[in-house]
């Protein structure tokens, strides 16, 4: 995870792709827009960074859709990768849009497929 700039000023952009070339790509990007960035390689690494806790077999999990209060960055923006092993982008947009405290942040999904049930999804 890698976090850059002073936490509160800037326009903070969650980067979560599972690939580390597409994720330092991602990252130069921003950051020579003076944004923050802050990456992960999973969904599951992302919600955590989130707030999320995990349930008893690993995977992240809050009971009533919403993060604990521990996160002390605040996200403005989630840039993700659709096809991920484990946790797909769609999978986080949607823990995401579910959470009473996190669903007004906006969700970019980005993908190289082109299989139209996939994308129109």
């Amino acid at each position: 995870m890698a976090i850059t700039g002073d936490s509160r000023s800037q326009f903070h952009v969650l980067a979560v792709d599972d690939s580390l070339i597409d994720r330092k790509l991602i990252e130069r990007l921003l950051k020579t827009s003076s944004y923050q960035v802050t990456t992960v390689d999973s969904g599951s690494k992302a919600l955590k960074f989130l707030g999320f806790q995990e349930d008893e077999q690993g995977n992240p999990d809050t009971p009533f859709g919403s993060p604990n209060n521990h996160q002390e960055v605040e996200v403005n923006l989630i840039i993700t990768d659709y096809c991920m092993p484990g946790m797909t982008g769609y999978d986080l947009l949607k823990k995401v849009k579910e959470s009473s405290s996190l669903r007004n942040i906006p969700v970019v999904i980005m993908s190289s497929e082109n299989v139209p049930s996939r994308i129109t999804r």
